[in-house]
């Protein structure tokens, strides 16, 4: 179950509950309000599921976008992307293959 997974707490707004199998990986990440990563690229495929609150984001060139309860964005491996986050925010990302950076150290 979900709620049998360890919380790991990645930073003061950022905690997740990860799980990895042969070729990909799931992260149910929650966010605080505020929170805006640094832009970046990886050679991932990357898919993340909005399950409440708000993320705005940008892919690419493209204009930016929001993102509510239920929407999906598609993020293409290579590709420039930024999120922020204007309420705190629970969603589930998936990447493959598995981002081996985004492993727990240890």
């Amino acid at each position: 179950a979900i709620a049998d997974l360890p919380i790991e707490q990645l930073n003061e707004s950022t905690a997740r509950r990860l799980v990895v199998g042969g070729k990909l990986m799931l992260q149910l990440v929650s966010i605080k309000a505020g929170s805006r990563p640094p832009a970046h690229s990886h050679p991932h495929e990357q898919v993340i599921w909005i399950t409440s609150g708000r993320m705005s984001f940008r892919l690419g060139d493209e204009p930016p976008g929001e993102c509510r309860p239920g929407g999906i964005v598609v993020i293409p491996g290579g590709v420039q992307h930024e999120t922020w986050f204007p309420e705190d925010t629970e969603l589930v990302e998936i990447f493959s293959p598995i981002r081996e950076d985004l492993l727990p150290k240890g």
